[in-house]
């Protein structure tokens, strides 16, 4: 596993969602209910950026033609057989650490 810190918890209240950038890769993550949660950050659409989108419930919304993900599974509301990754996290004190691996 080869986790990194991905942000603190004090970027990600309740509902929040964000777009974290690691060397050339996009991920967005978001707080549902105080779980945080890490997917791929590009929409498989058109490349729409995931975390400058909408958290709406558990849904990922991209911000260019309003496709939905959800964030815990990467499924697409809309067909189900296309999916984005998803990423394992976990809080270490106030860091949020996601497994890029």
């Amino acid at each position: 596993m080869a986790w990194v810190k991905a942000a603190s918890l004090a970027e990600l209240p309740p509902g929040a969602l964000i777009e974290v950038e690691r060397g050339e890769d996009r991920y967005a993550l978001c707080n549902v209910k105080g779980e945080i949660r890490a997917v791929w950050g590009v929409c498989p659409h058109h490349g729409g950026p995931l975390g400058e989108g909408a958290l709406n419930g558990e849904l990922v919304t991209c911000p260019w033609h309003m496709w939905e993900f959800h964030s815990a599974t990467g499924v697409c509301s809309m067909n189900e057989n296309l999916r984005i990754p998803t990423f394992a996290v976990k809080v270490e004190g106030s860091d949020v650490m996601v497994d890029l691996a």
